[in-house]
């Protein structure tokens, strides 16, 4: 038996053409020996629908595709994931459509309703098992977050399954592809059964999908390693229910594995949403530099547009790195000097602001002047504009609304500053991109005279584990302190983490690459006070 493992991108909405990847991988896999292929969860559709999935109309429509591609397979069983709507309830269905008909179809019966998933908002739990036989090997059916679980692979056992085959729509955070082999492996070891696991591909909104599907053995064992971050499809022999060991390809490292799911991330959501290209700030400083280097190699150096807006803080240093770098990635390269604007500015403002000392007005107003002048660039060309700011900034609000957070992508926006060093290192171990200059000069928002970012910041390797530990792992102020960390610098850097909740709630969407981003992972209120003393007279 060869079974066809379709490692495929699917667009959200775009059912025809989802329908023509299915179809085209059917042919392949046909022309490759298989007798089964297997595509990603709701494949159909793609993945996650949304509130797409309230629509009936689309509900329908998803309907109708079903029908008109089972009718044109023909010479090949194909299992393919889509939404189902029977009487007034939905499942996320997987069917196997066999002979130009839709043979059989099964429920989901975990419906994940944590994290980035809200699947109890449109579905209904499915409680059937599903096996049907092909070549004589008995292939029990199960849909992504079933096989987190035991007993839905356990209830295929127990309707004869001698094979599981699980429909993946796995989001992408560093680390995850050794937890799913982890809980994978959990599952084989419990039913004794060999488990094909398909993944889908690409970037949807904050999430990416990264592929990496594989096989395991009745022993646990890898036989099937497909590529992370690539379409592929891959024909994995069996002898009756027993993989034969084929491709395995490496694992990546985890600044390998990072700036491919934020090349993938930006990649798709320019692409799918139809726009010419990016423009986006160059400052000279290590945070613009990744995101260009990120956005070349996504998208090509000719649909990369980057400007440099020097101020009287800008130094010298700054703007010629700036300009090394877009001559060697061969980007569209402007300069815009804002020194006359923000004198403008000054003089309008004068009358309200009288004597008033300079602060942070009048840094923000700096970044405002650049944020108006990209998305003007943006509004007349067509480009959407890149943000450059990274997690750490994010948490704390050393960022300026409607100024370096204006834009329509925050490519970094789940990238810690410490992180932004480790990918920036690991991208010139692939070319010469970013020049080292800007990776060993102190980090500064250069928007005052001698500014760095350690005056307002803790170190970022403190910040960094502080963030970690307060946002991803929902630690308390007294366990952080447990850690090592002093008191005083824990407390103030949580208060600026809770009281810029407001910012990030304005921020764009930006890729996520962590298990808890700030996007649909943490759903943290704007008013809140935290007081959980009571004093009663």
């Amino acid at each position: 038996m060869k079974v066809a493992i379709a490692q495929i991108n699917c667009v959200v909405g775009d059912v025809a053409g989802n329908v023509k990847k299915i179809i085209a991988s059917a042919k392949q896999a046909k022309q490759l020996g298989a007798t089964l292929l297997v595509t990603p969860e709701l494949s159909l559709c793609g993945y996650p629908a949304e509130d797409l999935l309230l629509r009936t109309d689309f509900l329908q429509g998803c309907d109708l595709a079903l029908k008109q591609l089972s009718a044109a397979l023909t010479g090949i069983t194909v299992i393919v994931g889509h939404p189902q709507q029977v009487g007034e309830a939905c499942f996320n269905a997987a069917s196997v459509l066999q002979d130009g008909k839709i043979f059989a179809t099964y429920h989901k019966h975990v419906l994940p309703n944590y994290s980035v998933f809200d699947e109890k908002r449109y579905f209904t739990a499915g409680e059937e098992a599903l096996v049907f036989e092909h070549q004589g090997v008995k292939v029990g059916v199960l849909i992504c977050a079933d096989v987190w679980e035991s007993e839905p692979a356990l209830m295929a056992k127990l309707a004869g399954a001698e094979l599981l085959v699980t429909l993946n729509a796995s989001p992408f955070h560093m680390e995850k592809q050794s937890t799913r082999l982890e809980v994978l492996r959990k599952r084989v070891f419990e039913t004794q059964l060999p488990i094909i696991y398909t993944n889908m591909l690409g970037g949807q909104d904050e999430l990416v999908f990264d592929g990496a599907s594989f096989v395991l053995n009745a022993e646990g064992l890898v036989t099937h390693q497909l590529p992370a971050f690539e379409p592929a499809l891959v024909v994995a022999e069996f002898n009756h229910a027993q993989p034969i060991t084929g491709l395995i390809t490496p694992h990546l490292t985890i600044e390998a594995s990072v700036y491919n799911a934020l090349k993938i991330g930006l990649a798709d959501y320019v692409q799918k949403n139809g726009f010419p290209g990016v423009v986006l700030g160059l400052s000279g400083g290590i945070d613009s530099a990744l995101t260009m280097a990120i956005a070349v190699d996504a998208l090509g150096s000719e649909k990369v547009h980057a400007v440099m807006m020097p101020s009287e803080f800008t130094a010298d240093i700054s703007v010629n790195d700036a300009r090394e770098m877009a001559n060697l990635l061969g980007v569209k390269y402007s300069e815009i000097a804002i020194g006359d604007l923000f004198e403008n500015y000054l003089k309008t403002l004068a009358p309200l602001f009288g004597d008033l000392a300079m602060d942070a007005t009048e840094e923000n107003l700096q970044a405002r002047i650049r944020g108006m002048l990209l998305m003007a660039l943006s509004n007349k060309f067509g480009s959407i504009v890149v943000t450059t700011g990274n997690k750490s900034e994010m948490a704390v609000g050393y960022c300026t609304l409607y100024g370096d957070m204006a834009g329509g992508f925050a490519l970094l926006k789940d990238v810690p500053k410490t992180l932004v060093y480790q990918l920036s290192n690991y991208r010139n171990t692939l070319s010469a991109a970013i020049p080292q200059r800007i990776i060993t000069r102190p980090p500064s928002a250069e928007l005052r005279a001698n500014q760095l970012d350690q005056d307002s910041l803790p170190p970022y390797e403190v910040l960094d584990a502080i963030i970690e530990a307060y946002v991803e792992d929902d630690l308390s102020s007294k366990d952080i302190v447990a850690l090592g960390y002093t008191e005083t610098v824990v407390n103030r850097v949580i208060s600026l983490i809770d009281r810029n909740e407001y910012k990030r709630r304005q921020s764009p969407v930006g890729v996520r690459i962590t298990h808890k981003g700030f996007g649909k992972d943490r759903r943290h209120p704007i008013t809140v006070k935290l007081d959980f003393a009571i004093h009663l007279n």
